[in-house]
Protein backbone atom coordinates (compact mmCIF):
# COMPACT_ATOMS: atom_id res chain seq x y z
CA UNK A 1 0.00 0.00 0.00
CA UNK A 2 1.34 3.48 -0.66
CA UNK A 3 0.63 5.56 1.80
CA UNK A 4 1.66 9.07 2.38
CA UNK A 5 0.57 10.93 6.01
CA UNK A 6 0.77 14.38 4.81
CA UNK A 7 -1.89 13.67 1.96
CA UNK A 8 -4.28 12.72 4.75
CA UNK A 9 -3.68 15.48 7.71
CA UNK A 10 -4.00 17.92 4.49
CA UNK A 11 -7.34 16.63 3.55
CA UNK A 12 -8.22 17.62 7.00
CA UNK A 13 -9.69 21.08 6.50
CA UNK A 14 -7.65 22.67 9.56
CA UNK A 15 -4.36 21.78 7.78
CA UNK A 16 -5.07 23.54 4.31
CA UNK A 17 -2.72 25.68 4.64
CA UNK A 18 0.52 26.18 2.85
CA UNK A 19 2.49 26.99 6.19
CA UNK A 20 1.77 23.51 7.18
CA UNK A 21 2.89 21.95 3.40
CA UNK A 22 5.66 23.74 3.46
CA UNK A 23 6.96 23.47 7.39
CA UNK A 24 6.25 19.53 6.96
CA UNK A 25 7.54 18.32 4.34
CA UNK A 26 10.01 15.96 6.09
CA UNK A 27 6.86 13.53 6.67
CA UNK A 28 5.56 13.73 3.62
CA UNK A 29 6.94 10.41 2.32
CA UNK A 30 6.04 7.82 0.18
CA UNK A 31 5.67 4.71 2.23
CA UNK A 32 6.83 2.40 -0.53
CA UNK A 33 7.76 -1.20 1.02
CA UNK A 34 10.65 -1.33 4.25
CA UNK A 35 12.90 1.01 3.14
CA UNK A 36 10.08 4.23 2.73
CA UNK A 37 8.79 2.93 6.03
CA UNK A 38 11.91 2.91 7.37
CA UNK A 39 11.99 6.63 6.31
CA UNK A 40 8.48 7.89 7.94
CA UNK A 41 9.41 6.36 11.18
CA UNK A 42 12.84 8.06 11.47
CA UNK A 43 11.06 11.46 10.10
CA UNK A 44 8.58 11.58 13.21
CA UNK A 45 10.87 11.28 15.31
CA UNK A 46 11.91 14.60 14.98
CA UNK A 47 8.84 15.42 16.35
CA UNK A 48 8.78 16.50 19.80
CA UNK A 49 6.54 14.95 22.67
CA UNK A 50 4.01 17.69 24.72
CA UNK A 51 4.17 17.58 27.72
CA UNK A 52 1.02 17.87 29.66
CA UNK A 53 0.61 21.83 30.01
CA UNK A 54 1.58 22.22 26.43
CA UNK A 55 -1.02 19.64 25.17
CA UNK A 56 -3.97 21.65 27.09
CA UNK A 57 -2.64 24.88 25.87
CA UNK A 58 -2.53 23.41 22.28
CA UNK A 59 -6.02 21.48 22.40
CA UNK A 60 -7.69 24.59 23.79
CA UNK A 61 -6.40 26.74 20.92
CA UNK A 62 -7.62 24.23 18.74
CA UNK A 63 -10.59 23.97 19.61
CA UNK A 64 -11.62 27.64 20.66
CA UNK A 65 -9.84 29.79 18.36
CA UNK A 66 -9.39 26.54 15.36
CA UNK A 67 -5.80 27.57 15.11
CA UNK A 68 -4.08 25.72 12.24
CA UNK A 69 -0.97 25.27 13.74
CA UNK A 70 -1.86 23.88 17.32
CA UNK A 71 -3.63 21.04 15.14
CA UNK A 72 -0.51 21.02 13.52
CA UNK A 73 1.39 20.59 16.38
CA UNK A 74 -0.80 18.22 17.80
CA UNK A 75 -1.73 15.54 15.32
CA UNK A 76 2.72 15.42 14.70
CA UNK A 77 3.53 15.06 18.24
CA UNK A 78 1.28 11.87 18.30
CA UNK A 79 2.41 9.99 15.11
CA UNK A 80 4.53 8.25 17.26
CA UNK A 81 1.86 6.84 19.62
CA UNK A 82 0.30 5.37 16.46
CA UNK A 83 3.15 3.96 15.53
CA UNK A 84 2.69 2.21 18.92
CA UNK A 85 -0.13 0.66 19.04
CA UNK A 86 -0.27 -0.40 15.13
CA UNK A 87 2.54 -2.62 16.07
CA UNK A 88 0.44 -4.54 19.15
CA UNK A 89 -1.59 -6.09 15.62
CA UNK A 90 1.10 -6.87 13.89
CA UNK A 91 0.51 -10.49 14.16
CA UNK A 92 -2.63 -10.43 12.81
CA UNK A 93 -1.31 -11.27 9.33
CA UNK A 94 -1.44 -7.20 7.45
CA UNK A 95 1.53 -5.16 6.57
CA UNK A 96 2.24 -2.53 9.13
CA UNK A 97 2.24 -0.04 7.12
CA UNK A 98 -1.49 -0.06 6.68
CA UNK A 99 -2.08 -0.27 10.21
CA UNK A 100 0.10 2.49 10.70
CA UNK A 101 -2.17 4.08 8.03
CA UNK A 102 -5.41 3.79 10.08
CA UNK A 103 -4.11 4.78 12.87
CA UNK A 104 -3.54 7.93 11.35
CA UNK A 105 -6.66 8.59 10.44
CA UNK A 106 -8.41 7.59 13.83
CA UNK A 107 -5.37 10.26 15.10
CA UNK A 108 -7.25 12.67 12.74
CA UNK A 109 -10.43 11.65 14.04
CA UNK A 110 -9.67 11.96 17.66
CA UNK A 111 -8.64 15.49 17.12
CA UNK A 112 -11.92 16.13 15.44
CA UNK A 113 -14.17 14.89 17.89
CA UNK A 114 -11.85 15.99 21.28
CA UNK A 115 -13.71 18.25 23.54
CA UNK A 116 -10.40 19.77 26.14
CA UNK A 117 -13.49 21.10 28.45
CA UNK A 118 -14.24 17.15 29.61
CA UNK A 119 -10.97 17.27 31.45
CA UNK A 120 -9.34 14.10 29.75
CA UNK A 121 -5.74 14.84 27.92
CA UNK A 122 -5.99 14.18 24.23
CA UNK A 123 -3.23 11.73 24.07
CA UNK A 124 -5.66 9.48 26.18
CA UNK A 125 -8.55 10.20 23.91
CA UNK A 126 -6.56 9.71 20.98
CA UNK A 127 -5.33 6.30 21.95
CA UNK A 128 -8.80 4.88 21.56
CA UNK A 129 -10.07 6.33 18.53
CA UNK A 130 -6.24 4.85 16.82
CA UNK A 131 -7.21 1.46 18.32
CA UNK A 132 -11.02 1.36 16.97
CA UNK A 133 -10.11 2.60 13.34
CA UNK A 134 -7.01 -0.23 13.18
CA UNK A 135 -9.15 -3.27 14.97
CA UNK A 136 -12.17 -1.60 12.33
CA UNK A 137 -9.43 -2.36 9.62
CA UNK A 138 -8.17 -5.63 11.04
CA UNK A 139 -11.94 -6.76 10.95
CA UNK A 140 -12.97 -6.02 7.68
CA UNK A 141 -9.47 -7.63 6.31
CA UNK A 142 -10.43 -11.17 7.88
CA UNK A 143 -12.99 -13.17 6.61
CA UNK A 144 -16.13 -13.02 8.60
CA UNK A 145 -16.30 -16.61 8.59
CA UNK A 146 -12.88 -17.01 10.77
CA UNK A 147 -14.09 -13.85 13.55
CA UNK A 148 -17.61 -14.41 13.38
CA UNK A 149 -20.45 -11.66 14.05
CA UNK A 150 -20.97 -12.04 17.83
CA UNK A 151 -19.26 -9.45 20.56
CA UNK A 152 -17.97 -12.59 22.18
CA UNK A 153 -16.42 -13.95 19.06
CA UNK A 154 -14.58 -10.85 18.17
CA UNK A 155 -13.43 -10.43 22.11
CA UNK A 156 -11.90 -14.15 21.53
CA UNK A 157 -10.49 -12.48 18.06
CA UNK A 158 -7.98 -9.86 19.90
CA UNK A 159 -7.03 -11.92 22.66
CA UNK A 160 -7.00 -15.40 21.29
CA UNK A 161 -3.17 -15.51 20.24
CA UNK A 162 -1.95 -13.32 22.94
CA UNK A 163 -2.79 -15.79 25.48
CA UNK A 164 -1.35 -18.55 23.42
CA UNK A 165 1.38 -16.78 22.80
CA UNK A 166 1.99 -16.71 26.77
CA UNK A 167 1.43 -20.06 26.59
CA UNK A 168 3.63 -20.82 24.33
CA UNK A 169 1.41 -22.34 21.79
CA UNK A 170 2.23 -19.57 18.98
CA UNK A 171 5.16 -17.90 17.10
CA UNK A 172 4.63 -15.10 15.28
CA UNK A 173 1.61 -15.62 13.17
CA UNK A 174 -1.55 -17.66 13.27
CA UNK A 175 -0.58 -19.84 10.99
CA UNK A 176 2.46 -21.21 13.32
CA UNK A 177 -0.59 -22.02 16.08
CA UNK A 178 -0.46 -24.91 17.76
CA UNK A 179 -3.93 -26.86 18.58
CA UNK A 180 -5.29 -26.36 22.28
CA UNK A 181 -5.63 -29.00 24.56
CA UNK A 182 -8.79 -29.00 27.19
CA UNK A 183 -6.69 -27.34 30.51
CA UNK A 184 -5.48 -24.70 27.98
CA UNK A 185 -9.10 -24.32 26.41
CA UNK A 186 -10.46 -24.09 30.12
CA UNK A 187 -7.88 -21.58 31.07
CA UNK A 188 -8.31 -19.39 28.17
CA UNK A 189 -12.12 -19.59 29.23
CA UNK A 190 -12.12 -18.75 33.03
CA UNK A 191 -8.99 -15.60 31.59
CA UNK A 192 -11.75 -14.38 29.04
CA UNK A 193 -15.08 -15.54 30.80
CA UNK A 194 -16.51 -17.10 27.57
CA UNK A 195 -17.46 -20.65 27.19
CA UNK A 196 -15.04 -23.27 26.53
CA UNK A 197 -16.82 -24.15 23.62
CA UNK A 198 -16.78 -20.58 22.16
CA UNK A 199 -13.42 -20.60 22.49
CA UNK A 200 -12.55 -24.22 21.09
CA UNK A 201 -14.82 -22.74 18.21
CA UNK A 202 -12.57 -19.40 16.96
CA UNK A 203 -9.50 -21.81 17.32
CA UNK A 204 -11.13 -23.96 14.79
CA UNK A 205 -11.90 -20.67 12.50
CA UNK A 206 -8.30 -19.47 12.94
CA UNK A 207 -6.93 -23.06 11.76
CA UNK A 208 -8.86 -22.96 9.08
CA UNK A 209 -8.16 -22.00 5.40
CA UNK A 210 -10.61 -19.78 3.35
CA UNK A 211 -12.07 -21.02 0.28
CA UNK A 212 -14.12 -19.39 -2.15
CA UNK A 213 -17.60 -21.25 -2.88
CA UNK A 214 -16.38 -21.42 -6.31
CA UNK A 215 -13.47 -23.78 -5.32
CA UNK A 216 -13.18 -26.60 -7.98
CA UNK A 217 -13.43 -30.17 -5.98
CA UNK A 218 -13.47 -33.72 -7.83
CA UNK A 219 -16.48 -35.52 -7.47
CA UNK A 220 -14.33 -39.21 -8.03
CA UNK A 221 -16.08 -39.03 -11.93
CA UNK A 222 -13.57 -37.79 -13.34
CA UNK A 223 -15.09 -34.48 -13.03
CA UNK A 224 -15.12 -31.64 -10.88
CA UNK A 225 -17.68 -29.36 -9.14
CA UNK A 226 -17.92 -26.17 -7.53
CA UNK A 227 -18.12 -26.48 -3.54
CA UNK A 228 -20.95 -23.69 -3.47
CA UNK A 229 -22.90 -26.64 -5.57
CA UNK A 230 -22.78 -28.91 -2.73
CA UNK A 231 -24.35 -26.29 0.12
CA UNK A 232 -28.30 -26.93 0.71
CA UNK A 233 -30.06 -24.03 -0.66
CA UNK A 234 -32.37 -22.02 2.21
CA UNK A 235 -35.07 -21.83 -0.33
CA UNK A 236 -38.19 -23.68 -0.75
CA UNK A 237 -38.41 -26.01 -3.29
CA UNK A 238 -41.72 -25.71 -5.76
CA UNK A 239 -42.65 -29.28 -4.08
CA UNK A 240 -42.44 -27.23 -0.74
CA UNK A 241 -44.12 -24.21 -2.28
CA UNK A 242 -47.16 -26.29 -3.28
CA UNK A 243 -47.84 -28.08 -0.14
CA UNK A 244 -47.29 -25.00 1.67
CA UNK A 245 -50.23 -22.95 -0.67
CA UNK A 246 -52.28 -26.07 -0.29
CA UNK A 247 -52.53 -25.53 3.45
CA UNK A 248 -53.05 -21.45 3.15
CA UNK A 249 -55.72 -22.13 1.13
CA UNK A 250 -57.16 -24.87 2.97
CA UNK A 251 -56.79 -23.21 6.72
CA UNK A 252 -58.42 -19.72 5.03
CA UNK A 253 -61.31 -21.63 3.64
CA UNK A 254 -61.98 -23.31 6.89
CA UNK A 255 -61.96 -19.82 8.93
CA UNK A 256 -64.28 -18.03 6.23
CA UNK A 257 -66.91 -20.88 6.95
CA UNK A 258 -66.43 -20.77 10.73
CA UNK A 259 -66.41 -16.85 10.69
CA UNK A 260 -69.33 -16.72 8.39
CA UNK A 261 -71.17 -18.56 11.52
CA UNK A 262 -70.90 -14.87 13.39
CA UNK A 263 -73.65 -12.21 13.62
CA UNK A 264 -73.13 -8.91 11.98
CA UNK A 265 -71.08 -7.10 14.86
CA UNK A 266 -69.14 -10.12 16.27
CA UNK A 267 -67.77 -10.42 12.36
CA UNK A 268 -67.53 -6.75 12.69
CA UNK A 269 -66.03 -6.58 16.04
CA UNK A 270 -63.43 -9.34 15.39
CA UNK A 271 -62.63 -8.05 11.81
CA UNK A 272 -61.71 -4.61 13.54
CA UNK A 273 -59.77 -6.17 16.60
CA UNK A 274 -58.08 -9.25 15.05
CA UNK A 275 -58.05 -8.96 11.52
CA UNK A 276 -57.09 -5.22 10.19
CA UNK A 277 -53.40 -4.31 9.91
CA UNK A 278 -54.28 -1.43 12.25
CA UNK A 279 -56.50 -3.03 15.12
CA UNK A 280 -59.39 -0.49 16.62
CA UNK A 281 -59.35 -0.55 20.61
CA UNK A 282 -61.98 -1.42 22.80
CA UNK A 283 -62.90 2.81 23.80
CA UNK A 284 -62.93 3.48 20.01
CA UNK A 285 -65.72 0.01 19.33
CA UNK A 286 -67.29 1.09 22.51
CA UNK A 287 -68.11 5.07 21.03
CA UNK A 288 -69.40 3.15 18.00
CA UNK A 289 -72.01 0.30 19.22
CA UNK A 290 -72.99 2.72 22.65
CA UNK A 291 -71.61 0.03 24.80
CA UNK A 292 -69.23 -0.59 27.37
CA UNK A 293 -65.12 -1.37 26.33
CA UNK A 294 -65.95 -4.68 28.37
CA UNK A 295 -68.92 -5.70 27.03
CA UNK A 296 -67.25 -5.14 23.50
CA UNK A 297 -64.27 -7.23 25.59
CA UNK A 298 -66.81 -9.84 26.19
CA UNK A 299 -68.55 -10.08 22.52
CA UNK A 300 -64.81 -10.43 20.92
CA UNK A 301 -63.52 -13.42 23.12
CA UNK A 302 -67.09 -15.14 22.74
CA UNK A 303 -66.82 -14.73 19.18
CA UNK A 304 -63.32 -16.12 18.92
CA UNK A 305 -64.48 -19.08 20.97
CA UNK A 306 -67.40 -19.31 18.24
CA UNK A 307 -64.84 -19.72 15.81
CA UNK A 308 -62.62 -22.08 17.39
CA UNK A 309 -65.44 -24.54 18.10
CA UNK A 310 -66.62 -24.17 13.94
CA UNK A 311 -63.31 -24.87 12.83
CA UNK A 312 -62.87 -28.24 15.72
CA UNK A 313 -66.32 -29.58 13.82
CA UNK A 314 -65.44 -28.78 10.15
CA UNK A 315 -62.43 -30.81 11.30
CA UNK A 316 -64.27 -33.90 12.61
CA UNK A 317 -66.61 -33.76 9.57
CA UNK A 318 -64.13 -34.33 6.88
CA UNK A 319 -61.57 -36.68 8.80
CA UNK A 320 -65.26 -38.71 9.16
CA UNK A 321 -65.68 -38.48 5.46
CA UNK A 322 -62.03 -38.92 4.46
Amino acid sequence: MSYNTLSVINNFSPFKTNNFVASSGQIGLRINGDEGFLRYLRAIQKFAILSKEEEEYHTKNYFENKDNLSAKILVESHLRLVVKIAHRFKNYGLPLIDLVSEGNLGLIQALKKFQPQKGFRFSTYAMWWIRAFIQDFVLRSWSLVKIGTTTAQKKLFFNLHKIKRKLGLINNNFADSQALNDDNIEKIAQTLNVKSEEVKDMDSRLNQSDYSINHQINNGENDSIEIGDLIESDQKNQEQIAIENQDYNFKKQIFAQAFAKLNDREQDIIQKRQLNEEGSTLEDLSKFYKISRERIRQIEENAIKKIKKEIAEILQKKLANS
